[in-house]
């Protein structure tokens, strides 16, 4: 923890040019025990489907690896995109990976479909309609209820709260979102709520709404703002951009319709030097020294009024990761620099 703000971080299981997602996932519960190691708060496991560069497509799936790996650290979905997912299913799960790890699960829960149309279609168990109607609001109420005080007495799947997994304590949940609408619904239902700024960097609004509109719940007795950044750091703000070139040439091919693997520092820097057509990324990057960002991490944190902050990154090394999570920790205090090294 630091002065002002917890540090936690987002792992989305980055695949490798020429590796498999198994090595992706050993790689994430590796990550995961060095997070931990390091004395972050949390690590949350994104979900992205259909994606030959990033091996979470079921992060209520990985979870449970992850916990048995560790000990202490908080575990979350960062996050389960409720469109593809019954309300009793998702609240059944997470009370089993509760009952796994007592009083360590997050469930993160999001309103994106996590993918494109066609792979969203074909999610759905329910391919009557192309787009089915925007029930999240009713979804995540019937989630809460599962998990809180119940449903009413008179509905149907009233019985239902009694027969969840037990003796896991409580499942926290949380809205994320890098919209106007999760804000709001987050104020509303008095829930923790994460920002996506690596996905919109422009979610001051966001922040300022949900704190403005808050209301006090079982969950909360007041606002509680993650704001989930890109971070990389190295020991020189030089090799830390050239460590996030892979991910920008990812997101390049994303933004043209085209899916790849997380290239090697060399392709994608022979990539940079050719190509012309390059999008600008109206999203915030949090690259250098350890000190540099710290301070970069500390300004966005003070330009919310973060309470937490969750860093995320994608790179083809994965002793590059594990090295620019280790040195962010000890910059922060959160471990020794022997520990660091």
């Amino acid at each position: 923890m630091t002065d002002t703000f917890l540090l936690s971080v987002l792992d989305q299981s980055p695949i490798e040019e020429g590796h498999t997602a198994s090595d992706a996932l050993r790689n994430t519960i590796d990550l995961a025990q060095t997070c931990e190691a390091a004395g972050y708060h949390r690590y949350w496991l994104a979900e992205h489907h259909a994606s030959p560069g990033l091996a979470g497509c079921a992060p209520e799936v990985l979870m449970g690896p992850v916990a048995l790996a560790t000990h202490r650290i908080r575990l979350g979905s960062g996050g389960i995109m409720l469109p593809h997912y019954s309300p009793f299913k998702v609240a059944e799960t997470f009370k089993l990976l509760a009952a796994l790890a007592p009083d360590r699960i997050d469930l993160g829960l999001g309103r994106a479909p996590g993918t494109d149309g066609r792979t969203s279609y074909a999610l759905q168990r329910d391919r009557s309609r192309r787009r089915p109607v925007d029930d999240f609001p009713q979804n995540l109420a019937e989630i809460l209820a599962y998990l809180g005080n119940g449903l009413p007495e008179d509905h149907p799947f009233a019985s239902l709260k009694d027969t969840l997994p037990t003796g896991g304590g409580t499942v926290e949940p949380w809205l994320l979102g890098s919209s106007i609408e999760s804000a709001a619904w987050a104020a509303e239902v008095g829930l923790p709520y994460c920002i996506a700024d690596f996905i919109n960097s422009d979610g001051l609004p966001q922040a300022e709404l949900y704190k403005r509109h808050f209301r006090p719940s079982r969950w909360l007795d007041k606002p509680y703002l993650m704001v989930a950044s890109w971070a990389i750091a190295a020991p020189s703000r030089a090799e830390a951009e050239r460590l996030a070139v892979p991910a920008r040439m990812m997101f390049h091919h994303l933004v043209r319709g085209e899916l790849i693997p997380v290239p090697s520092v060399e392709k994608a820097e022979n990539w940079a030097a050719s190509v012309v057509d390059a999008p600008q990324r109206n999203r915030r990057s949090i690259l250098g020294s350890p000190s540099e960002v710290k301070a970069q991490v500390d300004e966005v944190a003070a330009f919310y009024g973060a309470d937490e902050m969750m860093l995320v990154n994608i790179m083809p090394d994965h002793e590059a990761r594990k090295r620019s999570y280790r040195l962010i920790a000890a910059e922060y205090g959160l471990a020794s620099p022997a520990q660091a090294a």
